[in-house]
């Protein structure tokens, strides 16, 4: 397909309503709402964990026919306590995410989530199946150990070395065995100037491995404190408490519970972050769900090829909803 084929983004937008939900005595989240007011709800869910919710999220849904639904995370984006991993788990986000769904007084929605987004997407959907109508993921995220290790200790090192040397900078020669639990030690320590390097250096090393294209504006971004304290320590929370998942393979395990979900799998050829070989994997479990590899993409949702990906899906289960 040409680039000229490819969709662009609908326009920006501003929510017609937006609020804050208490889910705890401690946490309290965000959530906003665009397009029409009357059409069929769709949910976004965010990356990281810990990454929050953005304007361009409001972007891949028609919103002359969609509802669009967007939170953030425990933790994260303007939900509050920011930064925190006191009763921070999975299994509150899927709750909370019950709780959303209630709150807004709707019997089921569409779930469209990517990267960490997919984890949640899955682990919800599959406690929840009778409340998801379609399912569309993108950058495939089943948070195994190896996807952690390809990450963060040894793989995409061999296609970004340089990147990664930056990356390993915060971290003793010692410690470096185990990149996550390194990284974890000093991010869930007290605060210091080595905290604050360490934060940045996280959040950097994600940001730069994005994308097929360089774009050293979102590499800034990710590496501003206003946002990578939150995700880089809401993430190694997740991580070296292995996604607070029963078994390493839990997601894959559970797909007979939403099999019968109408569901598209987005993924970049040449996404280094979470390897296309995730997305085959969830596709040889879910064989239902239709498998799209886009061929000149890395991880990120708003590269040309995946945003019309998401798009034509989501114009695909609107058309066909009963």
């Amino acid at each position: 397909m040409t680039a000229s084929a490819l969709r662009s983004l609908f326009p920006e937008i501003s929510p017609y309503r937006d609020g804050f939900l208490p889910v705890s005595r401690l946490h309290t989240i965000y959530y906003e709402e665009c397009g029409n007011p009357d059409g069929k709800p769709v949910v976004m869910v965010h990356g990281g964990p810990g990454g929050g919710s953005t304007p361009v999220m409001r972007r891949f849904h028609d919103p002359d026919v969609y509802r669009i639904i967007l939170f953030d995370q425990r933790g994260c984006g303007r939900s509050t306590p920011y930064a925190s991993i006191e009763e921070n788990t999975t299994q509150h986000l899927i709750a909370d995410m019950e709780a959303l769904r209630g709150h807004l007084g709707l019997e089921s929605w569409q779930i469209c989530g990517g990267s960490w987004g997919s984890t949640l997407s899955l682990a919800y959907a599959q406690t929840h199946p009778d409340r998801v109508t379609e399912i569309i993921l993108r950058g495939i995220f089943l948070l195994r150990r190896a996807e952690l290790e390809w990450f963060y200790q040894q793989g995409c090192s061999w296609i970004f070395p340089e990147a990664f040397d930056d990356y390993l900078k915060p971290i003793p020669q010692e410690e470096r065995g185990d990149m996550i639990a390194a990284y974890h030690r000093i991010l869930t320590g007290p605060e210091s100037h080595e905290r604050l390097q360490a934060t940045r250096s996280w959040s950097a090393w994600e940001g730069t491995t994005l994308s097929l294209k360089p774009d050293p504006e979102r590499v800034r971004n990710f590496s501003q404190d206003s946002y990578a304290l939150a995700f880089a320590r809401i993430e190694l929370h997740y991580f070296v408490n292995r996604g607070f998942f029963a078994t390493d393979g839990q997601l894959l395990q559970n797909i007979g519970a939403i099999r019968h979900i109408p569901a598209v799998i987005i993924h970049g050829r040449y996404d280094v972050i979470t390897p296309a070989r995730n997305a085959w994997d969830l596709k040889k479990a879910w064989p239902e769900a239709e498998l799209r590899i886009v061929p000149l993409a890395g991880h990120a949702m708003t590269e040309a090829g995946i945003a019309h990906e998401i798009m034509l899906a989501a114009d695909e289960f609107a058309r066909h909803a009963p």
